[in-house]
């Protein structure tokens, strides 16, 4: 099958709409932080939380701070990659520096710079499009957060296919199944 993979970056639920997690079970984040670690014990995946967590927030009251250093500049970068042809690159590399557990302080310069090298990009001209270009860069992420909502989801990660949602990395069987059916 010859796919064509289009990321489009969204900031995260918790950025989106900071009162989410206030309204949501206090249970949550306890059962997310132990099935995010089962599930990638399963799949023999490499994991740990980021250090610093890329989300500012108190997670005692579960309050999203209105300053969020980290998540905005890689969010962008996302976006700046994607203009570059190489959001699935981007995406793989830094999330896999983020995630893997090998790298604290994951948002230093010189842990970016490698990310984003290693994604076969250049690191300078991605930094110039994210200084240059913020406003565009921004307008994009909002429009990805219409697409998003308008596909009839709020979560990521979101796949679409002709319009149909599949939300989650456990629906990539069925996201592969909808596509073979599609071809076919």
């Amino acid at each position: 099958m010859d796919i064509t993979i289009n990321i489009k970056p969204v900031y995260p639920l918790a950025i989106r709409d900071p009162k989410f997690f206030e309204r949501s079970d206090p249970l949550r984040r306890a059962y997310h932080i132990r099935d995010a670690e089962r599930v990638a014990n399963f799949l023999g995946l490499p994991y740990r939380r980021p250090v610093p967590d890329p989300v500012v927030s108190d997670l005692k009251t579960d309050t999203i701070a209105n300053e969020q250093p980290f998540i905005q500049p890689v969010t962008r970068m996302a976006v700046a990659a994607s203009i570059l042809n190489a959001s699935f690159d981007f995406t793989y590399s830094v999330m896999n520096m983020m995630w893997n557990g090998s790298t604290d302080n994951w948002h230093e310069e010189i842990n970016m710079q490698d990310a984003v090298i290693n994604a076969g990009l250049n690191w300078e001209e991605l930094n110039r499009i994210v200084e240059k270009d913020k406003l565009l860069l921004d307008s994009i992420i909002n429009k990805n957060q219409q697409n998003q909502r308008e596909c009839g989801h709020w979560g990521v990660p979101l796949m679409v296919v002709e319009g149909e949602p599949f939300y989650g990395q456990d629906r990539f069987l069925d996201l592969q199944w909808r596509i073979e059916k599609l071809i076919r």
